[in-house]
């Protein structure tokens, strides 16, 4: 049995400061402008900018204007971009830090380490790898990432090792996959 075909793809965000906000995600993130134009809504018209770092995706984040500037709650909790390797993790980290973004917390969740820092209008971004293993969530604990690769893979697993619901990430794919309904028939 398989779920209709559907993967996640993009997100737009109400910003306040259009320019602001696509400086920091073209310059810090490295998404590329795709298009950009102005389009008439029921509430009056919009600007737009659509980004993205992949080839096969127009837009992975659009910006939309119209955001007050003074909002009593951001309903966006986070934006998680996944990294390729911690030396990715570890080169965003490092420009977070000169670029003087705000908010800036290195921290494990046991089954994936993360860097968050807010963008320039307070939204939430997380940027993590995921690691080979898997713990119960929720759990956080900040990191350190002046740690070299190998001392912080190792701090890393043997205080995962310590969690409860320790297992590989292979082994908790398998159990997800099965309450999906999508795990495959043994032979």
């Amino acid at each position: 049995m398989s779920r209709p075909g559907l993967t996640f793809s993009h997100i737009g965000i109400f910003v306040y400061d259009i320019p602001l906000m696509e400086d920091f995600y073209t310059r810090l993130l490295e998404f590329t402008v795709t298009d950009r134009g102005e389009l008439e809504t029921p509430n009056g018209a919009v600007s737009l900018v659509f980004m993205s770092r992949d080839p096969d995706e127009h837009h992975q984040i659009v910006l939309v204007s119209g955001r007050p500037p003074q909002l009593e709650f951001n309903v966006i909790n986070q934006i998680s971009l996944k990294a390729d390797s911690l030396g990715t993790l570890r080169l965003m980290y490092q420009r977070m830090i000169e670029y003087g973004a705000n908010d800036i917390q290195p921290a494990t969740h046991g089954n994936a380490i993360s860097v968050y820092v807010r963008d320039p209008e307070g939204n939430r971004l997380e940027l993590y790898l995921d690691l080979p293993w898997y713990v119960n969530q929720p759990f956080r604990m900040p990191v350190d990432l002046s740690l070299d690769d190998d001392a912080l893979m190792a701090s890393l697993e043997r205080h995962a090792r310590s969690l409860p619901g320790f297992r590989t990430r292979s082994e908790w794919r398998a159990e997800v996959a099965r309450k999906m309904g999508i795990a495959q028939e043994d032979s």
